[in-house]
C-alpha cells in the first residue's frame, strides 16, 4: 500500500474570501499602519492636486502613504522594490486594496509629498505621548553617520579642483589650437566653405568638465565665506575667506559631507536622534551636514520643543556633545523649568576608570563646567544615569541599520534626506507603538 499524502492541486480553481481583511490575522502590522495613516491630517497632500481634472485620477494620497510607511517599517525602502512587493506579498495587496501603482509613481509621490510626510513624524508623536500621557523625563541623544546617496569617489578637494582646472584649460587651448589647425589645412584643400568637426566633441566635453569644476571651487569658496562669517572672522579689507586644500565637493550630491563613521570615512550625512527610555520612542530629529557633534545640543533641544510639545528634564549624550557652551545652554535659567539636568561624557573612558572612586572634597570655584561635569558623572548616582544611555538610544540605530536595514539615503539634498530621515523615524516610533498594542 502506498504512503497518502495531503492533496495538492495546484491548478484547482477556488474562490478567495470576499474580504481583504480575511487573508491576514487581524493584529498584522498593516492594519495598524492603516489606522494610524487614518488618523493623520494629509490636507495637504489632497491641495497638490487641487482640481485638476486633465488626465487619469491620481492614486489615493492615503493608500500611497500607507505603502510607503509600511515599506519604512519592514525595511523595503526602494520604490523599484514596493511596486514587485505589490504584485507577489499579500499584505501589500491588501494595504493597496488591488491598486498597482508603479515604481515611477511611487518614487515621484515621495518626492512631491516629502514635507507633508514629514511632518508626519511630529503629528504621530504627539499622538503617541499624549494617548499615554507620557511626559520627557531623561532623554538620550545621539548621532549616527548615514551615507548619501553619492560615491566618495565622486568628490574632488579644492587643491585637486584647482590642479584640474589649469590641466583642462591647457587641454582645451592645445585642442583649439589643433582645431585651428585642421580648419586652415582643409580650407587650403576643400575650400573656406567646409566645415571641420574633428574636434567638437573632444571640446565640449573638456569645457562640460571645466565648468563643473568652477562651480564647485565657487560652491566651496562661498561655503568658506559663509562659515568665516558664522565664526565671526572678518576678512581683510578687499579680501574674502579661501577654502582650505583639502575642502570637498562631491559632484553627485553637493550638499552631503565626507565624515568619519563607523566603518571609515563615508560621503554621508550625520543623522541625530533623541530618544526617550520607556518605550523607546524618537521624541526629536533632525539631520546635519556638520562632521561632529559639538553644535547639536541647541538645535537638537530646540527642535524636541517644537516636535514633541515639550522640554526634557535631563539629557544623556556622550562626549561628542560636550563643550562649555553647551552645559551653559542646558544649565540656562531663564524661565521657571527651563534648566535641564545634563549627563554627557567629557572625554573617552579608559578601561576600569568606572569603577575608580569619586574623589573627595569640592571642585575648586574657578572649575569650568568641564570639570564639574566630569565629577559628576564620577558619583554614583551621576554613573548610574549616564550608564543608561547606551541602552536607550544605541539600540535605535541598531534596529534602524541593522535590522531594517536602513545603512544609505535614497534621495539627494539636506531638504530631501531631512524628509527621508523623518519617515524612517516615524515607522521606527510606528514599530514601537504596534509592539506595545500587541502585548
Amino acid at each position: 500500500m502506498s504512503k497518502t499524502y495531503r492533496p495538492y492541486l495546484p491548478d484547482q480553481e477556488f474562490l478567495l474570501p470576499p474580504s481583504l481583511r480575511d487573508w491576514l490575522p487581524e493584529d498584522h502590522l498593516i492594519y495598524f499602519v492603516s489606522d494610524v495613516i487614518d488618523n493623520v491630517d494629509l490636507t495637504a497632500m489632497d491641495a497638490v492636486y487641487g482640481e485638476e481634472q486633465r488626465g487619469q485620477p491620481p492614486y489615493d494620497p492615503r493608500m500611497m502613504t500607507k505603502l510607503l510607511v509600511y515599506g519604512y517599517c519592514i525595511g523595503v525602502f526602494s520604490s523599484r522594490r514596493i511596486q514587485l512587493r505589490l504584485s507577489e506579498d499579500i499584505a501589500f495587496r491588501v494595504l493597496a486594496a488591488g491598486n498597482a501603482p508603479n515604481f515611477r509613481t511611487i518614487s515621484d509621490f515621495r518626492k512631491i509629498h516629502l514635507s507633508t510626510l514629514e511632518g508626519l513624524f511630529e503629528q504621530v508623536l504627539k499622538i503617541a505621548l499624549e494617548a499615554g500621557a507620557m511626559k520627557l523625563g531623561r532623554v538620550a541623544l545621539d548621532g549616527t553617520k548615514i551615507k548619501a546617496n553619492a560615491s566618495k569617489h565622486k568628490a574632488m578637494s579644492y587643491d585637486r579642483m584647482k590642479e584640474k582646472e589649469q590641466q583642462i584649460r591647457a587641454e582645451v587651448k592645445e585642442l583649439l589650437a589643433q582645431a585651428e589647425a585642421a580648419d586652415a589645412a582643409e580650407d587650403t584643400l576643400y575650400g573656406a566653405d567646409h566645415r571641420g568637426e574633428e574636434f567638437p566633441e573632444e571640446l565640449q566635453r573638456r569645457e562640460t568638465r571645466l565648468k563643473k569644476i568652477r562651480e564647485a571651487k565657487r560652491a566651496l569658496e562661498q561655503r568658506a565665506q559663509q562659515k568665516a562669517e558664522a565664526e565671526g572672522k572678518a576678512a581683510r579689507e578687499g579680501q574674502r575667506a579661501k577654502p582650505e586644500d583639502k575642502d570637498q565637493y562631491n559632484f553627485t550630491d553637493p550638499e552631503s559631507r565626507i565624515m568619519k563613521g563607523s566603518d571609515g570615512f563615508v560621503q554621508g550625512y550625520n543623522a541625530q536622534a533623541a530618544v526617550e527610555p520607556g518605550l523607546q520612542l524618537i521624541v526629536a530629529q533632525d539631520v546635519t551636514q556638520a562632521a561632529n557633534d559639538k553644535e547639536q545640543i541647541v538645535p537638537m533641544v530646540e527642535v524636541m520643543e517644537q516636535q514633541s510639545g515639550q522640554r526634557p528634564e535631563a539629557v544623556l549624550a556622550d562626549n561628542g556633545y560636550c563643550s562649555e557652551k553647551n552645559l551653559e545652554y542646558l544649565e540656562s535659567t531663564d524661565e521657571p523649568g527651563q534648566k535641564i539636568d545634563a549627563y554627557i561624557a567629557t572625554g573617552k573612558q579608559k578601561h576600569g576608570e568606572h569603577r575608580q572612586p569619586c574623589p573627595r572634597g569640592p571642585l575648586p570655584k574657578s572649575a569650568t563646567r568641564v570639570e564639574r561635569m566630569k565629577r559628576k558623572l564620577k558619583t554614583k548616582a551621576g554613573r548610574t544615569a549616564y550608564a543608561a544611555r547606551k541602552t536607550i538610544v544605541e539600540p535605535v540605530f541598531g534596529q534602524i541599520k541593522q535590522a531594517r536595514g536602513f545603512r544609505q539615503f535614497l534621495l539627494r539634498g539636506l531638504t530631501r534626506v531631512r524628509g527621508e530621515w523623518a519617515l524612517v523615524c516615524l515607522t521606527h516610533n510606528i514599530l514601537k507603538l504596534h509592539r506595545l498594542c500587541s502585548e
